[in-house]
């Protein structure tokens, strides 16, 4: 009769488990420890822990020394392929990132009145990238944060500084030109197409007491202030920064040297601007201005009208006469200068800088009388006597009517 085995544990003892997690263990058994390695694999055993020298198990995980040389180029190549393929992965990434944008460099203006979806329709068809550009703005809450203004889209510009660009507002300066205009509300129309201000806001700003006298002048004068040139500002500009600037601005224009000029003439700043307005509206030739401005001066000096043609036209609004009849002359206005003495309240239009200097540099002369040439080139028949100014007046005329300008 066979003998059984002897059992694997110690007579007497009782075979106890514990459930660890999901695993039930014998306390018996030493915990199994890591598996060796050898050339031809892994390989362990290990002895019961009551029983010294008998072996519980022995495994072997044999590892393939036999790979031929194919499946190792094989599996070389499918590691490269997957480099390549994760560093060209990040390269187009950053390219999309931080990669030139900007196809070619455009204005792009943001109005203080716009909505981020309405700024998105404007700068995403100029810009490469756009994937990009929305994933970086939802980033930085771009469309809670942007700012107006006038921005410029440069070559080599990346997504990321585009939108940093409009999050921090680095907007660029625009160049405002104020020239050829007769009456505020052309100004403000004129500005309106220049600035992000439109032109309602502009006209109030221009015809404001308050802002008017902080500058030093009144509703009706203020437009005597603004110097006909360009002039850099932020397209964000507000009305009423504007009007402040161009008072810093008319203060520059006035050096001593001017102001003394104008002391000799005896006429004040107002004076100059006004009497400069109506030479400018006369001519257009800076040569022939000191001259019609010392017409006007010899004028003012002896108390006798201006009787300004332009006056006329500004009085009654209407800048398209070509020709001032009698009934004309008769219009009653404070700018009408056939009707009143002296010069008007205010200027009849911006005038040049050239025009300004005309009369600070009026001609000395004994010229009180002055009539278009008819030859329309646009110079002047000047004369002292009302007989002289009558001959050139009816020579005028009669091209007039050879003209057949009514």
């Amino acid at each position: 009769m066979r003998k059984k085995k002897a059992a694997l544990r110690p007579a007497g003892s009782k075979r106890r488990y514990e459930k660890k997690g999901e695993l039930l263990t014998s306390h018996r058994y030493d915990h199994i420890p890591l598996l060796d390695s050898s050339p031809g694999g892994f390989c362990r055993s290990w002895s019961c822990k009551t029983h010294p020298g008998t072996q519980v198990g022995k495994f072997y995980i044999f590892a393939n020394k036999n790979w031929n040389a194919q499946e190792k180029k094989r599996l070389g190549w499918g590691l490269l392929a997957a480099f390549v393929l994760t560093a060209g992965a990040g390269l187009v990434l950053r390219q999309q990132f931080y990669g030139n944008a900007v196809v070619t460099e455009r204005d792009l203006y943001v109005s203080a009145r716009a909505e981020y979806g309405q700024v998105a329709d404007s700068l995403l068809p100029q810009i490469k990238h756009r994937r990009a550009f929305d994933a970086y703005a939802r980033r930085i809450n771009l469309s809670e944060t942007f700012k107006p203004g006038h921005y410029v889209l440069k070559h080599g510009m990346s997504v990321i500084e585009i939108a940093r660009m409009l999050k921090l507002g680095l907007q660029t300066p625009v160049r405002v030109t104020i020239n050829n205009v007769r009456i505020p509300a052309q100004l403000a129309q004129k500005l309106a197409r220049q600035i992000d201000a439109d032109s309602t806001a502009i006209m109030q700003a221009l015809t404001s007491k308050e802002l008017a006298a902080e500058v030093g002048f009144d509703s009706v004068t203020l437009f005597s202030m603004f110097i006909p040139d360009s002039y850099e500002f932020y397209w964000t500009v507000t009305p009423g920064e504007f009007v402040k600037r161009m008072k810093r601005e008319y203060d520059r224009f006035w050096t001593s040297e001017r102001d003394a000029k104008r002391k000799r003439s005896g006429l004040s700043r107002l004076e100059v601007m006004t009497l400069a307005s109506i030479v400018y509206e006369e001519t257009r030739k800076s040569d022939e201005m000191p001259r019609v401005a010392g017409v006007y001066v010899n004028r003012l000096k002896k108390g006798i009208k201006l009787q300004a043609d332009p006056t006329v036209k500004y009085a009654m609004q209407d800048f398209g006469l070509r020709r001032i009849l009698y009934r004309h002359l008769k219009y009653d206005s404070p700018y009408n200068t056939y009707v009143n003495e002296g010069l008007p309240p205010s200027p009849i239009c911006m005038p040049g800088k050239n025009a300004i200097d005309a009369v600070l540099n009026y001609e000395k002369h004994d010229y009180i009388f002055f009539c278009a040439r008819p030859e329309f080139d646009g110079y002047h028949n000047f004369a002292k006597t009302l007989r002289e100014h009558n001959k050139n007046a009816r020579a005028y005329s009669d091209e007039l009517n050879r003209r057949k300008i009514k």
